[in-house]
């Protein structure tokens, strides 16, 4: 027990679950909490725990300290310190603590939800000395952390190996067994990657929610039959973590009221930052993220219930008579269409972003094995990213996924459904944000031309911006005197 194999600070449930799930793949683990009687209660308490959550011999791989400094004498060399804590300044705070208590070439992991930027600030700041920093992106929960999360590491690329055997253990494994962690890239690579994972996840969720609110609104459905669509989606090409939790939920009943639960839930969403990260990144790099950006907006929106209520009362919706929908049946198919073909969408704009930010910091990301990470243990594993990985395998510098044949056939397929549920919805007054986001995207992509030349006409008109000509090579910039040439 005097030397552990790796060190964790931080005993939320997440450090806790993560420290179990080291501990029952056969690794010694050593933590500390900066509240100590947070760290002795685990430590004490791992002899009650029931069997499955702690495994043969775990409790005599784990031991607590209540100093850091404890902890590091503890720990084999190089020494690897985990941090399980607040992202922003308690990191920095911990990680400053450690570093004269760290040999040249020890390891200090930030495991927490960072803003990649702090890592690519951090991972040079600490290499100067002498100390590697890994930002590690973890993803799937609590239940992930203790039976196998995805994990996206990223950092000091000369650290990796000495990590590598203890993060692959406790990852999510996919059918062949590959574990769903492998190296993504320097400084803040891996919490980027995760950044991006967590957009998806509010994009998917979105999705998901557009399409119960339209059945619900449009078609009338009972939990019941809503159980019965999502299983069956469940069983096809949409056969998700998430759509498999949304079959569940439509099956609980509020003790309390004896009413579905779901139906008892305040319709106002909170959000934790990592989706706005992504949003807010890609209008810095210029890239359309469109879907991911109105399912931030649909929760900020969510959130000024009140406003809503009151407005409902005033403003006007669809003037009557709403169209009626004869084929419940054609039309549900429709949005399981609408869903799939919106979601191809949603990850082709996340690659597309990936992209960018690797050019960006001169990342060499690689896409397969980014959709590998996330096949399982993480919140949007599905079946959908075996055939992302497929794409990126057959050519890995495939510029959009819209653009492999598997994913343009698939459009092609789900194109007249998705086009019909997104009118329907217009037409009878229900918002569907994230299903509009991706068609118009889809629309504006897959055209040569786009209005953009009024628009570069009118920059220069009112502020001699500029423009270009289709008449002439890229990047020769004209200005006209519209005033003065004006013929009317």
């Amino acid at each position: 027990m005097s030397q552990h194999d790796i060190g964790l600070v931080g005993l939320a449930v997440m450090g806790q679950n993560l420290v179990l799930n080291m501990a029952n793949k056969g690794f010694s683990v050593g933590v500390n909490n900066r509240t100590t009687s947070t760290m002795e209660k685990f430590v004490n308490g791992l002899g009650d725990l029931p069997e499955g959550v702690v495994h043969e011999g775990t409790p005599d791989r784990i031991a607590g300290y209540e100093t850091l400094e404890e902890l590091v004498k503890n720990l084999k060399s190089p020494r690897r310190v985990m941090l399980m804590v607040k992202a922003g300044p308690a990191v920095d705070a911990i990680a400053d603590t450690l570093v004269p208590l760290l040999d040249e070439g020890d390891i200090i992991i930030d495991g927490g939800n960072a803003d990649f930027e702090d890592t690519n600030r951090r991972v040079p700041h600490y290499r100067e000395k002498g100390i590697q920093f890994l930002g590690v992106g973890v993803s799937g929960g609590e239940e992930g952390a203790l039976k196998g999360p995805s994990i996206m590491p990223g950092g000091s690329e000369d650290a990796w190996p000495h990590v590598k055997d203890i993060y692959q253990a406790i990852s999510a494994k996919v059918e062949d067994g590959s574990p769903c962690c492998e190296w993504v890239g320097p400084d803040g690579a891996g919490h980027y990657v995760k950044m991006v994972h967590n957009g998806i996840e509010y994009g998917d969720m979105q999705l998901i929610c557009e399409a119960y609110f339209l059945m619900k609104e449009a078609l009338g459905l009972s939990n019941q039959e809503f159980h019965e669509v999502f299983k069956e989606w469940d069983e096809g090409t949409l056969d998700s973590y998430l759509i498999e939790i949304t079959k569940d939920i439509f099956t609980v009943k509020d003790p309390e009221t004896g009413n579905y639960l779901v139906d008892q839930i305040l319709d106002t969403a909170k959000q934790k930052g990592t989706g706005k990260w992504m949003s807010q990144h890609a209008l810095d790099l210029g890239v359309p993220t469109t879907l991911v950006t109105e399912a931030v907006y649909a929760r900020c929106l969510s959130g000024q219930k009140d406003a809503r209520v009151r407005a409902s009362t005033q403003l006007p919706g669809p003037a009557e008579p709403l169209p009626t929908i004869e084929d419940k049946k054609a039309f549900i198919e429709d949005i399981r269409q609408a869903l799939y073909a919106s979601k191809i969408v949603s990850y082709a704009q996340g690659y597309v972003q990936l992209d960018a930010a690797a050019e960006e910091f001169g990342w060499k990301l690689n896409n397969g094995d980014i959709a590998l990470l996330w096949r399982g243990g993480c919140i949007i594993r599905s079946r959908f990213l075996g055939d992302i990985k497929a794409a990126f395998d057959k050519n890995p510098e495939l510029e959009n996924l819209l653009l492999d044949d598997f994913f343009k056939n698939a459009i092609g397929k789900a194109q007249a459904g998705w086009r019909n549920v997104v009118a329907t919805g217009a037409r009878l007054g229900i918002p569907m944000p994230a299903f509009t986001a991706a068609l118009s995207y889809y629309d504006g992509y897959r055209r040569d031309r786009l209005p953009a030349n009024l628009l570069q006409a009118q920059r220069d008109y009112f502020g001699a911006h500029t423009y270009e000509r289709i008449d002439k090579p890229r990047g020769e910039t004209f200005h006209t005197d519209w005033i003065r040439e004006r013929t009317l």
